[in-house]
């Protein structure tokens, strides 16, 4: 039976990203098949370089897939379009708040400074008041302007492009979850990037073992139904990669693999 590897949430880590592709190489050889579950930008330091990473991987031909996570289009969103917010953040930060991350992201492109935000209360949303500089301070659709003239457009087009599942015969990958009891092709896309009620306290059989990232955990979990693989990288826990061999599963480690089980 061929493997299939996974490696969860990036979040800017590039450091992490090389040490993780580096374990799958030594278990399964260079030509391995790698799922990437989204989430390569945000929070950490180096997200361009993550990027850049995949792409250089793509464009030479690596068996990788890769899926897009609602950080990659909280990104996508503020540099094509100067959207701070999604309605699907709660709190109603802004995606430039160093909570979600978009402040690092920016950094990592060369748009280094510190952002300062409008006092704000529910149900109103937090908003940039502006963004100081090395050399000046500039408001958000001056800020705007400044990173879509900076980043490169084929990294927001490789993004865009992603698609947000992956399926096999016994997994199927996604960034966040499913909605239980609807077929794959009628789930709703924002679940499919966002979703954590309804599906993180489902045990429903979906009829394939469900492989996620988005839900950020302390080490990567087996929940019988479902493995979610975000251990944390993006506050700084280890990047841990996943073989799987039908549905089961191991982690990768320095030592060798161990098994995960519910």
């Amino acid at each position: 039976m061929t493997p299939i590897y996974a490696i969860g949430d990036i979040h800017g880590q590039k450091e992490m990203l090389d040490h993780a592709l580096a374990l799958i190489t030594a278990d399964g050889g260079p030509n391995a098949q790698v799922v990437f579950l989204g989430d390569y930008t945000d929070r950490g330091p180096d997200s361009r370089a993550v990027v850049e990473t995949l792409m250089i991987g793509r464009d030479a031909g690596r068996n990788w897939i890769f899926i897009k996570g609602n950080h990659d289009r909280l990104f996508s969103n503020f540099v094509r379009h100067g959207i701070e917010h999604d309605p699907r953040v709660a709190s109603g930060i802004s995606w430039l708040n160093p909570r979600l991350g978009g402040s690092a992201t920016l950094a990592s492109y060369g748009l280094i400074g510190e952002m300062h935000f409008a006092p704000h209360s529910q149900p109103d949303v937090e908003r940039l008041a502006h963004f100081e500089g090395p050399t000046s301070w500039i408001d958000k659709n001056a800020l705007h302007q400044l990173a879509s003239a900076t980043v490169p457009k084929e990294h927001l087009d490789f993004l865009d492009a992603l698609p947000l599942w992956h399926q096999t015969d016994d997994l199927l990958f996604v960034h966040a979850g499913l909605r239980p009891g609807i077929p794959l092709a009628q789930q709703d896309p924002e679940d499919l990037i966002w979703i954590r009620d309804g599906f993180l306290d489902s045990a429903h059989d979906f009829g394939k073992l469900i492989v996620h990232g988005h839900t950020a955990l302390d080490h990567p979990q087996h929940f019988g139904n479902r493995i979610d693989l975000d251990g944390g990288a993006g506050y700084g826990n280890p990047l841990i990669p996943a073989v799987f061999e039908g549905s089961d599963c191991w982690l990768l480690t320095d030592q060798g693999r161990v098994t995960l089980t519910s």
